[in-house]
Formats: C-alpha cells, structure tokens, sequence
C-alpha cells in the first residue's frame, strides 16, 4: 500500500479542525511525533496535548478505531517516504522522467476502466438530489474539483473536507442519497466500516479505487488499474473526476 491511511486522516483533521481545538492539538502532537508513538502512553499523550485523557479516546473513535492501543498498533506501519523517481544530474531529464511517469498512469486508467460504469454513474448523478463526493487529502481535491465542474453543469453536490464529517454524512445517509468516493489504496473504509454497515441506511454508494477491492456488497465500484505510487496520485483519480464530468455534460447535451 502508497501509505497507511492513519496520517491522512491526521491531515485532514488539521485541515477541517479550528486552530488550537482538541482534536487538532491531539493530531498534529501525533504527526510531528510519528517515530516516538510506540513509547508514549496515552497518560502521556494527554499532557503533551494538555487535553483530558478521556478527549484522546474520543479521538480515537472518531476516526474509527476502537481504542488508543490500536492507534498506536497501527502508527507503527506508514510509510511516509516521499517518492524520487529520477536521479539525473539534469534538470530537463527530471522533468521528462516525471512526465513519462504521469502519462503511463493515465493510459492505465484509460485502458483499465469500464466505460459503462462511467455512463451509470453519471446517469445516476442525473437521477439523485442528494449527490455527495468524499475523499481525503489528494482524493479529497479530486472530489472538490468535480464537484466543481459539475456545478458549471447546473448540478449542486455536497463535500466534507474532514473524515470525521464524511463519516457522520455516511451514517446520516439514506436510500435517497447517491454518494461518490474517491480512494487512491482503497483504504478509505479500513476503520470506520467494520461498524458503519449496520448503521447505514443504504445509500448508493460509488466507490472509485485503485486498491484492494472493498468487501461490502452495497457498494458499486469503479475500478482501475495502479501502480500505487506517489506519481500516479492524484492524476489517477483527477483522469477518472474528468471523465464523469465529461459524459455528465454529454448526457446533458442529449
């Protein structure tokens, strides 16, 4: 897998959460200590956070986890290394190495895709009111990108920047809402889907990914094929944006 999904989550709280709140203070002490989590009890976590140690098992379970010790379980798998794909000394051959990268990862959506799941999905996009678009970080830029071009179509969707928020729209949901998300690994459910099934009220749900495939029926999946590499991402997931936006406009033209 690119990366363990845990950090991207952390991210994403930074990025959704108010300056100096609770979650935001528990996260961003996490990402700046990665290497040191293994050694830091939550005792200990609670006063480097200076929050009540009761607000670190809130924490937890907001991001879908069960406790602190399997935070701390999982904290030790990411892999954060950032991807060189060229050493040359010049900087033109950097550039070309990259772009060479880019292109093979587009043909392998191009090539990979079902093109009828594409014309569904925007049919259904279509046929809903309620259409919703979710990802983290890259695949969260995806989601506001197409949610974007669809809007210059005439059609309003809804996004939450934070996994916390997704997850509350997802438990809200109803058989009147179609929701669209973007996953990179496929790793998006990891967590929170091990108790979301029994609280869903059978949203149609779009999953687009290049990872493993997800396990629930429920869910209709969009698939392609992918290195699972840094260079790929997000180009993979903004290919595949583009070319619901595409067939949406074409289907609105007929």
């Amino acid at each position: 897998m690119l990366y363990s999904k845990l950090p991207i989550i952390f991210l994403s709280t930074l990025a959704s959460e108010k300056d100096g709140s609770t979650n935001s203070l528990i996260a961003e002490f996490i990402l700046t200590h990665l290497d040191d989590m293994e050694a830091i009890g939550i005792r200990e976590l609670a006063e480097q956070c200076h929050v009540a140690i009761s607000s670190i098992s809130r924490f937890c379970k907001e991001i879908g986890l069960q406790d602190y010790n399997e935070l701390k379980t999982l904290l030790t798998l990411p892999d954060l290394r950032f991807e060189l794909y060229s050493s040359s000394p010049l900087l033109e051959k950097r550039i070309e190495d990259y772009s060479v990268k880019i292109k093979e990862s587009i043909d392998q959506v191009i090539k990979s895709i079902q093109p009828k799941q594409i014309r569904q999905l925007c049919q259904d996009i279509q046929r809903y009111h309620k259409v919703a678009l979710f990802g983290l970080m890259k695949a969260g830029s995806v989601a506001l990108n197409l949610q974007s071009d669809l809007l210059m179509l005439g059609k309003v969707t809804y996004t939450k920047i934070s996994y916390k928020q997704q997850m509350e729209y997802l438990k809200s949901a109803t058989q009147d809402d179609l929701i669209i998300i973007f996953s990179y690994t496929g790793a998006y459910f990891d967590y929170e889907f091990r108790r979301l099934p029994q609280s869903l009220k059978r949203p149609k749900l779009y999953f687009v990914y290049g990872g493993e495939e997800p396990q629930e029926e429920f869910i209709e999946t969009i698939h392609f094929d992918s290195l699972q590499d840094q260079a790929s991402h997000p180009y993979q997931l903004q290919c595949i944006a583009s070319l619901i936006a595409q067939e949406y406009a074409y289907l609105n033209k007929e």
